[in-house]
């Protein structure tokens, strides 16, 4: 017989006084045995239900601490990344009962606008976003997200070798000055030392295609690379980079529309340091940005490569 429901359980324990458990059984269709041992289970919860409770709060406090957007996968790996011995399929089961749920990308917006008499970078890239080092490909875009006050623009850097965010800004408009401003954060994020080698792709916006954007390209040994315009697929790493942006920050589950561009940028900032310490990468082995290139810099002193560095 099924277990009876814990309105069955609470209804005999509440009349079993003045009725007695068997005839109120006898009456529900309920074998008294059954009841019973449904009690017990309330009063003595078995193991499994007890690391069940445990294990829930533990993910709910890594769920929250990753701003509440990873999945049963990602969650399941932050889980056992922080010693805990637990199965994917339980972590799956006990979101579903918490209510914990991850996000999801949206669809990409283009906001790329072509200078049709600008001189238009080699693509050198050819949709090949890997890197055998730091500092070897960086890629660039712009998004926009709408704030009560008006429109925001957003450009990421992004190091190809770690998907790391090296550079970013948030301003009211689309001008070159702010793609040259993350370009200045990137390039103060990396020592503030020449880049030779460098790589710097980019869309056909105009702002990358800019005369000024170029030349201080060249000013810090960067050589510029430019995809098909609105093609996703030429700039896809900064593509994939701005749908995470918009899924865990912009739309994220705490998210609630953003005042101005000062409301978002204090946000992105928040995003971003989280985004290249803490949030684990499937690129990277499932580690943080900022661990893998740790571990990249590392292994150049050991004659030991270091697992998981691609």
């Amino acid at each position: 017989m099924p277990w009876p429901s814990s309105l069955i359980v609470a209804f005999i324990e509440a009349n079993r006084d003045e009725f007695g458990v068997e005839p109120i059984c006898a009456a529900l269709q309920v074998a008294p045995s059954t009841y019973y041992a449904a009690r017990r289970r309330q009063i003595a919860p078995s193991a499994r239900a007890v690391r069940d409770v445990v294990m829930t709060q533990l993910l709910m406090a890594l769920w929250v601490a990753n701003r509440k957007v990873y999945g049963a996968d990602k969650l399941w790996k932050a889980a056992r990344r922080a010693g805990h011995d637990i199965g994917r399929d339980q972590v799956a089961r006990l979101m579903r009962t918490a209510g914990m749920v991850g996000v999801t990308r949206r669809r990409k917006v283009f906001t790329t606008r072509a200078d049709p008499d600008a001189t238009r970078a080699d693509d050198l890239v050819n949709r090949a976003f890997k890197a055998e080092r730091p500092d070897a490909l960086w890629v660039t875009d712009l998004t926009y997200v709408p704030t009560r006050s008006g429109m925001a623009y957003v450009c990421f850097i992004v190091d190809a070798f770690s998907r790391r965010i090296v550079g970013w800004r948030v301003a009211a408009n689309m001008r070159t000055d702010m793609v040259l401003d993350a370009l200045e954060m990137a390039r103060r994020s990396r020592g503030g030392r020449r880049l030779v080698g460098l790589v710097a792709h980019s869309d056909a916006g105009s702002q990358f295609t800019s005369v000024r954007f170029t030349e201080r390209l060249a000013e810090i040994g960067a050589r510029p690379s430019i995809g098909t315009v609105a093609d996703s697929y030429d700039n896809a790493l900064a593509e994939t980079t701005n749908g995470l942006y918009k899924a865990e920050c912009v739309y994220g589950p705490d998210a609630n529309g953003w005042d101005d561009v000062e409301h978002l940028e204090l946000a992105t900032l928040g995003w971003v340091h989280w985004f290249n310490e803490t949030r684990l990468h499937g690129y990277c082995g499932d580690v943080p940005p900022a661990e893998f290139e740790a571990a990249f810099y590392a292994a150049q002193h050991t004659d030991h490569p270091v697992v998981g560095i691609q």
